[in-house]
């Protein structure tokens, strides 16, 4: 059976001190949106968000919205506000969705075994695509999309063609796109060289030492949260 959220409805006006008073009194602020009604503000169990948020399929969850005075709502949490120094939930947007309609969603690309080059060749697993976006229906959303990697030698690469691919689901990032593949611990490269050093150089031709450094992923950005 789908999870199912009690909304009770905000009165009155709708500004931060309003947002503070459902906050001490246990309660997170939300709104609830999408096709078939208009938006209402609610408020909402913040431990019953977070348990959906850090659940198997998490904010692409389909849940069960009752809201007295409204008809019951199929719906999943599209954005969400956390408190940054005690990391509380402050603020939740909830879509209502209709089964029958697809959605665009983002799913956990999960890699699973060692690869061959990391194992016997010494290189390193480097996931570029943490996640993929997809369209599908709202019951066919994946919790997570596994690939197998064991077989991935030093600089062979995954990509989005690579992922497993069904009837249900559509991948709506380049089938080129890079989503993981083996590189070298190290690498060497030029350093960077500067004022009289370069003249140096410029001077008898040397070429300067090149030291090794260690390549890094890129760290995922957030989206900014909304107020």
């Amino acid at each position: 059976m789908p999870e199912v959220v009690a909304a009770k409805p905000r009165v009155g006006k709708f500004n931060k001190n309003a947002a503070r008073r459902v906050r001490v009194a246990g309660k997170i602020p939300a709104v609830i949106y999408g096709p078939g009604s208009e938006p209402v503000a609610v408020e909402v169990d913040p431990k019953q968000i977070s348990r959906i948020l850090f659940s198997e399929t998490g904010h692409n969850t389909i849940f069960d919205v009752e809201i007295p005075g409204h008809a019951t709502a199929k719906a999943m949490i599209v954005d969400f506000q956390r408190e940054p120094i005690k990391d509380q939930l402050i603020h939740i947007d909830l879509k209502r969705i209709a089964l029958d309609k697809a959605l665009r969603v983002k799913v956990r690309v999960k890699l699973l075994g060692i690869p061959v080059g990391v194992k016997a060749e010494g290189g390193i697993l480097d996931q570029v695509l943490r996640e993929v976006e997809i369209e599908c229906l709202p019951a066919d959303i994946p919790s997570h999309i596994d690939v197998d990697v064991s077989e991935l030698k030093m600089h062979q690469v995954v990509r989005v063609s690579g992922l497993p691919h069904s009837d249900k689901i559509k991948y709506l990032n380049s089938e080129d796109a890079t989503v993981a593949h083996v590189v070298s611990i190290r690498e060497e490269v030029a350093p960077v060289v500067e004022g009289a050093e370069a003249a140096v150089v410029a001077a008898t031709g040397a070429t300067p030492a090149e030291p090794e450094v260690a390549k890094k992923g890129k760290p995922d950005a957030e989206a900014p949260a909304k107020k």
